[in-house]
């Protein structure tokens, strides 16, 4: 059936519409960006196709640009580089194009770019130049009333470096007259896609907005066959495309396109597509699947030089004629595309194994052709997907080095990795590798784990560097000089603490072997120094490390200085301004040793430095240097940028910003840590799901040490405010156990999960002492009591020895453990209360509160939640002291800072404080239409709980006598005779809340 070749666009007006009011508001001066997803198929080109058509017709330039599918490696900033040159060929007009290129000129970094293989000089700095020129590339070729409409299609096929770009490009858009839109297969993007949280970190910016492409309803659909038939379908007709389209646009066409007899038709959309080539002229099937073996789209230029190494007499003219008016293929500037990538797929997978290899030798024979412009048809990573396909394995190992040095240059070290992967797994099959690439099979895999560990994947730098010293057995003079890159790549690990001694055994046997006066020896001297810090051995740390600056001065060994600087910095932690001093002297030197990883390592020191200082807005702005520092460099998830995120979160938390925010972009081997590391606010506000959060974490502590201490006290914490005490202290008491395992028995954190240990110990002392659980016979409740306080006390000597012995680096404890270790006292001294063996604790929680209120001064905002907490504590002593009025004033403070927090467990627990006492509060005081009073209900309840007097006069901060007086009146009011009978007639009633 010949399809009408004028088809309106069918029920996408609303997107359409939204599509172009947001190119409306580039022309204004407001860019945006555009998420149009959809399963294959469903009609996201065609809509975008109208859009662009709308567009231009209102002023607008379109730029059109894919990504595409090379397998497991890619080619970095692909679609950009196409648009830039879009641009410089005058895509959005002349004067556009002048100022493009005048950019490029100025930009090496962008020069390099549209240049194949002229990144190879690339250093680091040039990634934010990359990034900045093709954002204002972009941004100036649009002007008022005439916007850039950039569409990039395909983007679950992007690598990594161009994720980046559209990341950078939505946050930095300001007033451009652009506007992006992105496309991609939503049946492509599964939970484990590199894009899923990509979009979900872009959807969460203000301008950019995100359609969702259904398939056709059965109208919709109806409507749609109608216009593409030029008149209604039959009923059956009608039945069989609804029935096996699915309300898929894509595959509607192929069926209607297949032919109108039932019979005739396959069930399968492949089959559909197959019967549709089949039709074409042999040649000219011939002609697609080539194209096809170059994936969706293949420049024209390159797709006849590839036929032509098939056969060079041979030519394709009219098979390509054909095509296009056959709408197998369409003509896309100087591309030939398919009009649906599900076309090539099943092109592709009809290939015959020697067929499909026999193809990809002739587009890798054509690749190393020079095309009209006097530079090679393609890059090194394509040439290395054909020759891998082509099983021409000597050209993939070569292809593959060259596509390895090229991503290099570019700052892309994911792809980099993949590419050197790729060299290793072909290293045994072509036994003239090392002569072929003039480098042996150990240096290849040093450079890949140094691609790995800037790619955020320092387990597998750790693999790749064993690898390369397991095969130098025979070589000890080199295994020592590589023995340094071990371990510092082994440094980066969360467990590394275990494997101290033996690297430090290691680097002590490589220094009796390297020279003196050599960068290995340098560098060996510091990375032994900050061994020994971490072992605690600080004299000989101080020596290695001195030892290490003096000999990298002589040898200007930057990268090596700033690693030994950093390690003094921390050995002088105690005097902070002359460790900030010689953290700013690391930093220049990794910057000059062009070190981005020891550069990273700097920037976390510093900020961490400065918030161990006290001084908050400072080590913020660190904090976010760093982080901005790491996204240019494309290092944002390696080791020390994942700590500076942790420690970015902690800093809102000490603030009091308790606000919900997404980990974003995260690679598996960083999701946990930072999960747990934003489980201090979800605990603080009370998150439903917070509890299964933290036992989620249970299977990661032997992951990281810090998912452990992070995850498992926060959830010792949300479990006490649930009421689940014995769960509570027995998770406290397991992750203290794991972590003496993992660093020592004295860690500093150990502080804060006895504090709260105790905690949990004296609420579960209070809940049975409210309810009358705590034993059925007075035997039973003594031991009880007991048990809980000798528990109690041992927690709290645990506490004070690890503030004693732990001896934090600098020798003094800081405000913070100090006011955790005032807490774990104040906590004591509430069970000692609680149980009857001391007096009310306020006293104690003064101490506590003070202490906390103290770091505010050190924190500039201090630690505001644990000052609201430590102040409901201290309310709720000054009650059992009988200080009501001081009682209510720092209740009234606590409960004001609560709700402004959003600490909704802490707000709730304060407002249930104050209702018990009667204190006057915002929220508290209730109306009653009873005719018992609000204090006669209340002691009813208790009743009803089956407390005693003395129970009930504990609870609610009242004497014995008050509490039978009450009762009294109870009994009175309701006509009963005793308390149970008080219980039942007030419940019959509806007086009594049970």
């Amino acid at each position: 059936m010949r399809r009408s070749t004028t088809i309106p666009l069918i029920s996408r007006q609303e997107q359409a519409g939204a599509l172009l009011r947001a190119v409306e508001r580039a022309s204004a001066g407001r860019p945006g960006l555009v998420l149009v997803g959809g399963d294959a198929g469903v009609g996201k080109t065609r809509l975008i196709s109208h859009v662009a058509q709308a567009a231009e017709q209102a002023g607008a330039s379109t730029v059109v640009v894919h990504c595409v599918d090379l397998g497991q490696v890619g080619i970095p900033y692909l679609p950009f580089t196409d648009a830039l040159a879009q641009l410089q060929a005058g895509a959005a007009g002349a004067e556009a194009a002048e100022r493009v290129a005048g950019l490029v000129a100025e930009r090496p970094a962008l020069w390099r770019l549209l240049e194949p293989g002229g990144g190879a000089g690339a250093d680091h700095d040039e990634r934010l130049q990359l990034f900045e020129g093709i954002a204002r590339s972009l941004g100036e070729a649009g002007a008022p009333g005439r916007p850039v409409l950039l569409v990039v299609e395909d983007v679950h096929w992007a690598d990594a470096s161009t994720r980046d770009v559209l990341r950078f490009l939505a946050a930095r858009a300001r007033s451009e007259n652009l506007l992006v839109v992105v496309t991609y297969r939503t049946d492509d993007v599964d939970r484990r896609h590199p894009l899923r949280p990509v979009l979900a970190e872009l959807s969460r910016l203000e301008h950019v907005e995100r359609i969702d492409l259904e398939p056709f309803d059965e109208a919709e659909l109806r409507e749609f066959t109608t216009a593409l038939a030029g008149g209604p379908l039959s009923a059956d007709e009608f039945a069989s495309v609804l029935d096996r389209s699915e309300g898929n646009a894509f595959f509607a066409e192929e069926l209607l396109d297949a032919g109108p007899e039932p019979g005739a038709l396959p069930w399968t959309l492949t089959e559909v597509l197959r019967t549709r080539i089949e039709q074409l002229d042999p040649h000219v099937q011939q002609v697609v699947r080539l194209a096809s073996v170059a994936g969706r789209r293949v420049r024209e230029e390159l797709l006849r030089a590839a036929a032509a190494q098939r056969d060079p007499a041979a030519g394709i003219d009219a098979a390509l004629r054909e095509a296009v008016t056959h709408q197998v293929l369409m003509v896309s500037g100087g591309h030939l595309e398919f009009r649906h990538a599900l076309l090539a797929e099943v092109l592709y997978n009809d290939l015959l194994p020697g067929e499909r290899s026999e193809m990809h030798r002739a587009y890798l024979g054509a690749l190393a052709q020079k095309g009209a412009d006097g530079l090679p048809l393609g890059g090194p990573a394509e040439r290395a997907h054909h020759a891998f396909e082509a099983h021409d394995l000597p050209a993939a190992l070569v292809t593959s080095h060259e596509a390895a040095l090229t991503a290099r240059g570019l700052l892309a070290p994911e792809e980099e990795l993949r590419h050197h992967e790729q060299v290793l797994a072909l290293w045994a099959s072509v036994p003239e590798a090392e002569s072929l690439l003039g480098t042996d099979r150990v240096a290849v895999a040093v450079a890949a784990g140094e691609a790995a560990a800037k790619a955020g994947h320092p387990a597998r730098a750790v693999r790749l560097m064993r690898r390369a010293i397991d095969e130098l057995g025979d070589d000890p003079q080199r295994r020592a000089a590589l023995q340094h890159v071990l371990v510092r790549r082994q440094l980066e690990l969360p467990d590394w603490g275990e494997h101290a001694e033996d690297d430090a055994r290691e680097l002590r046997a490589a220094l009796d072997v390297l020279p003196d006066a050599s960068a290995d020896r340098v560098w060996s001297d510091a990375l032994l120094a900050r061994i020994a810090m971490q072992m605690d051995l600080d004299d000989e740390a101080r020596e290695q490390a001195e030892r290490a600056a003096e000999g990298a001065r002589a040898l200007g060994e930057h990268g090596a200085l700033a690693d030994a600087l950093a390690t003094l910095a921390v050995l002088d932690v105690g005097e902070a301004d002359k460790a900030a001093r010689l953290l700013d002297e690391a930093c220049a030197a990794a910057v000059r040793a062009g070190d981005v990883l020891a550069e990273m390592r700097c920037l976390h020191n510093v900020a961490a430095n400065r918030f161990y200082a006290g001084h908050l807005a400072d080590a913020e702005q660190k904090v976010a240097h760093g982080l901005a520092r790491a996204e240019e460099l494309g290092l944002a998830w390696s080791t020390y940028p994942v700590n500076m995120r942790i420690l970015q979160e902690i800093m809102q938390y000490f603030r009091g910003d308790l606000a919900p925010r997404p980990v974003g972009d995260v690679p598996p081997a960083s999701v946990q840590v930072l999960n747990a590391a934003t489980m201090y606010a979800a605990v603080a506000r009370g998150d439903r799901e917070v509890i299964a959060r933290g036992e989620a974490l249970l299977a990661h502590w032997h992951d990281d040490g810090m998912i452990a201490l992070l995850g498992g006290g926060c959830l010792v914490d949300a479990l006490t405010w649930a009421g689940r005490y014995d769960e509570a202290l027995t998770l406290a008491e397991r992750v203290t156990a794991h972590l003496v395992g993992v660093w020592n028995e004295l860690f500093l954190g150990g502080i804060w999960l006895s504090a709260l240990a105790i905690a949990a110990l004296a609420d579960a002392a209070e809940a049975d002492r409210s309810s009358g659980r705590a034993g059925s016979g007075e035997a039973a409740r003594e031991r009880t009591a007991a048990e809980r306080l000798e528990r109690g006390d041992s927690l709290l000597d645990l506490a004070r020895n690890t503030a004693e012995r732990g001896r934090p680096r600098g020798g003094v404890l800081g405000p913070e453990g100090n006011a955790w270790l005032q807490r774990a006292a104040a906590e004591n001294a509430r069970l000692h209360a609680v149980v009857g063996n001391g007096s009310a604790p306020e006293a104690s929680w003064r101490e506590a509160a003070d202490a906390w209120q103290e770091t505010v001064k050190i924190f500039d905002f201090g630690y505001r939640y644990e000052v609201a907490r430590s102040r409901y504590r201290w309310a709720e002593a000054l009650l059992g002291a009988g200080e009501r009025e001081a009682a209510k004033a720092a209740a009234a403070e606590a409960l004001a800072e609560a709700d402004a927090m959003g600490a909704v467990p802490l707000a709730e627990a304060l407002r249930a404080l104050a209702k018990r006492a009667r204190l006057d509060l915002p929220g508290v005081r209730r109306a009653t239409a009873s005719t018992l009073t609000e204090r006669e209900e209340e002691v009813l309840t208790l009743v009803a709980q089956g407390l005693s007097n003395r129970q009930i006069g504990e609870r609610l901060y009242i004497s014995t006598k008050t509490v039978s007086v009450h009762v009294s009146n109870v009994m009175a009011k309701l006509g009963a005779s005793g308390r149970a009978e008080a219980v039942s007639l007030a419940h019959r009633r509806g007086l009594l809340e049970v």
